[in-house]
């Protein structure tokens, strides 16, 4: 039968390993997108670098050629004209001028001789005044004083305008004494080339992302790789396999890493086989002192039976000088008894050879026989109805109750109240005296082995193990025990048990048995 907190244990274990997935997912994504950013912002920095510098240059290179050409023109053609000329002889130089090796439109304009502006065009439909800035009019037509570094009243003016969505360079310049021209230049061809050299960057910044996405994911693979297998190799180790070792290739910071683990993981594994040695070396000499006391402890057991015998006789044959000496010994000899038995039961218990002998049992009646049997009776109150019952291991519930049930007479007040309820699957035992509490400090120390809350106290009758032996036999049910203090006055200690022990039975045989032939293995 699964139990709850066993399936809860399941679920934070797929809990984990999702988010690790996650986590692993998320850092290899996280470097590809870096990778990706770098190489799309390189990209895109040399692809705009590149298309600037070839913009400017084939701009350039068109528009030097084109105002050249048109500067010659003015000065060849242009020139000649008479200072008034006729509409006929401005349409007849624009047209020479337009048939020029650049390809551009030519408008001259003049004054006649009544004054009014003549207009000469050699393409009057592609290129009227109406197509020239006013901007660039006003600087074309401005006469600049002449001095040692100007030598010429009128200068060549050029400006990049868009028509249609078509791109047009259109140039102007007048003649000393003679007509003012204008050139219309179409850009077209050269923007083709230039959207063309901007698809082609556009490709290959796409195949570049494409490419260093490629890269990063093989980046990814190869850093992340020894990672996750440092990750595996950590949660085996966490897990106890203490031989867990990771293969070193390389001489990179990961490699280091490795290194540094399998080094770490092999002087922790000689720390734990030094410490196991350790303490099995202490459970066998504190399981064989407790095997070769029992012999002459049961010949002194004997002894003080019958001189208790002697002193409890009428006839009162014990000299009264030495009673109180004989009587020391037989309490200490029974006490010395009951540490032997204690430490055997621990010794077990550290051993893992513990075992449950699951019966079906009435709690109200296993209480009321523990109590009974110790003469308890008139000192411990029960509430507890017949009819809960539980499977469990009698003799060790009788273990766990005598030790609650006696710490609470011998360290609380009397009445001592022991009360058992049903909460879901299991059953709660609680056991609380009239005493004046345990204090705070020693609270989370009460189950320790040994312990004294001071170093002064009075040395007690017990062995100091009661309540240990009492958590470790609740520990092997399943269950555990609380203690705490009563709103209302003295101790409580809460016992929590499953009603069906008999699955941890089994876990309990195998363990057992693996441990067993674990140590013949050995």
């Amino acid at each position: 039968m699964t139990k709850p907190h066993d399936k809860l244990r399941g679920a934070a274990a797929a809990k984990k390993t999702l988010l690790a997935g996650l986590r692993f997912t998320s850092l290899r994504l996280r470097l590809v997108v870096v990778f990706a950013l770098v190489a799309l912002t390189a990209a895109v920095s040399a692809s705009g670098i590149a298309y600037w510098l070839n913009r400017e240059a084939v701009l350039t290179r068109t528009q030097d050629s084109a105002l050249s050409d048109f500067k010659q023109e003015m000065q060849n053609r242009a020139a000649a004209l008479p200072e008034q000329p006729t509409q006929g002889e401005l349409q007849h130089a624009a047209n020479l001028m337009a048939g020029s090796s650049q390809h551009f439109s030519v408008m001259l304009m003049a004054k006649d001789e009544n004054g009014r502006r003549v207009v000469g065009n050699s393409d009057l439909d592609a290129f009227t005044v109406a197509d020239v800035p006013k901007s660039l009019q006003d600087a074309v037509t401005e006469k600049q004083p002449i001095n040692g570094g100007n030598k010429h009243a009128y200068h060549l003016y050029w400006q990049r305008i868009t028509q249609d969505d078509t791109p047009y360079l259109v140039g102007g310049a007048t003649v000393d004494d003679g007509p003012t021209g204008y050139m219309l230049k179409s850009l077209e061809p050269e923007a083709k080339d230039l959207g063309s050299l901007a698809w082609s960057l556009g490709i290959a910044t796409a195949l570049a992302l494409i490419g260093s996405a490629l890269l990063a994911q093989a980046a990814a693979t190869t850093v992340l790789k020894p990672v996750h297998r440092l990750g595996v190799a950590a949660r085996r180790l966490g897990e106890g396999k203490l031989d867990t070792r990771l293969r070193v290739s390389g001489t990179d910071e990961l490699a280091e890493l490795s290194r540094t683990f399998n080094k770490t993981a092999e002087n922790l594994e000689k720390k734990v086989a030094d410490m196991s040695s350790r303490d099995e070396s202490s459970r066998r000499f504190v399981a064989d002192m407790s095997h070769e006391l029992r012999t002459p402890l049961t010949a002194i057991t004997a002894v003080t039976e019958v001189l208790e015998e002697e002193l409890d006789a009428e006839t009162g044959s014990v000299d009264p000088m030495i009673e109180p000496a004989v009587r020391l010994v037989v309490s200490e000899t029974r006490r010395l008894n009951d540490l032997v038995e204690n430490l055997m039961e621990v010794t077990r218990f550290d051993a893992g050879s513990a075992k449950l002998v699951i019966d079906d049992v009435d709690l109200a009646d296993q209480i009321t026989a523990c109590i009974d049997a110790r003469a308890w009776l008139d000192a411990v109150e029960l509430d507890a109805e017949r009819g809960i019952h539980a499977r469990l291991d009698p003799r060790r519930l009788d273990v766990i109750l005598a030790n609650l049930i006696g710490n609470a007479l011998k360290h609380g007040g009397s009445p001592v109240r022991v009360s058992v309820r049903v909460e879901g699957e299991d059953v709660v035992i609680s056991v609380r005296d009239h005493g004046p509490g345990i204090p705070e400090d020693v609270l989370p120390h009460v189950f320790d082995r040994f312990y004294k809350a001071s170093a002064s106290r009075p040395r007690s009758e017990g062995s100091g193990l009661g309540l240990s032996i009492a958590m470790e036999n609740a520990r092997i049910h399943g269950g555990r025990i609380g203690a705490a203090n009563s709103p209302e006055g003295g101790a409580v200690f809460t016992l929590h048990l499953p009603r069906d022990a008999a699955p941890l039975a089994s876990a309990t045989e195998e363990d057992a048995k693996d441990a067993r032939e674990g140590g013949a293995a050995k």
